[in-house]
């Protein structure tokens, strides 16, 4: 019989049972286990936890729990420096490209429209998610902490809120990216990148696949080097502004679903 005492921090309180949140937990397991399965028994998953403490030296997760350990568990940080620590992994997981759930279309959607490089396919199943995160070094999102606990994930997030405009504003105060924000930067549907598609060198192509009351007064185009779709400033990027306005000024009530 093994008899510890843990304590998680900040957000990380947000996975735990109400009687467990911001207190000393005395806790008492039988058997040899690791500090990474005894974090993800109280539903934490691993991603979330960027520093953890045993009797106050840092260790990583293949560390064996001892009978008498106290533990404490923090989330990723933001602002604060611990760099005479050890840290949980080699790189920050701040790399800013996501793989996103099936269930998270309409974030991947906002996202992309700031500009961010998120793959993103609807029916994808969770061993391929994972695989992707780890084989691409991309952030996975997703509201299944089950998801999130497979060991070859190493960068992820748990989504807290439902609501698509919250969980895009919850996604960039988390990870602290608004300043990497670049509107219209990406194709919503494909994640390809976007330049101008210069009027006068391809008005063949834009006479084929633009409308006539557009191609009447539009003179400036933009084309996805993916996919190939064009755009351009019409009602549809007025509405698209509004979006992005309320994401990035939530006192703002007048953003319009994209």
């Amino acid at each position: 019989m093994y008899s510890v005492t843990i304590r998680f921090y900040e957000e990380l309180n947000d996975f735990l049972d109400r009687p467990h949140r911001k207190i000393d937990i005395p806790f008492a397991f039988t058997g040899r286990r690791s500090i990474k399965d005894l974090i993800e028994s109280f539903g934490v998953p691993h991603v979330e936890v960027d520093l953890i403490l045993v009797n106050g030296e840092s260790v990583d997760f293949d560390r064996v729990v001892e009978d008498g350990d106290r533990i404490s568990v923090y989330p990723v940080f933001e602002r604060l420096n611990i760099r005479g620590v050890t840290r949980l992994r080699p790189f920050p997981l701040r790399q800013v490209c996501f793989v996103l759930d099936v269930h998270l279309r309409k974030l991947a959607r906002r996202l992309r429209l700031l500009g961010f490089d998120v793959d993103y396919e609807a029916g994808r199943d969770d061993d391929e998610l994972a695989l992707i995160s780890a084989r691409e070094s991309r952030l996975l999102l997703t509201r299944d902490r089950q998801l999130l606990m497979r060991k070859i994930v190493d960068r992820g997030l748990y989504v807290r809120n439902t609501d698509p405009e919250k969980q895009v504003r919850e996604v960039l105060d988390r990870l602290d990216i608004r300043d990497l924000c670049r509107p219209f930067s990406r194709c919503l549907e494909c994640n390809g990148l976007m330049a101008v598609f210069d009027y006068e060198e391809n008005r063949d192509v834009l006479e084929r696949n633009v409308p006539p009351g557009v191609l009447a007064w539009c003179r400036e185009y933009y084309r996805c080097g993916q996919c190939g779709k064009l755009y351009w400033k019409g009602s549809h990027y007025e509405r698209l502004e509004l979006v992005i306005d309320a994401i990035m000024n939530p006192d703002n009530p007048d953003g319009e679903e994209g």
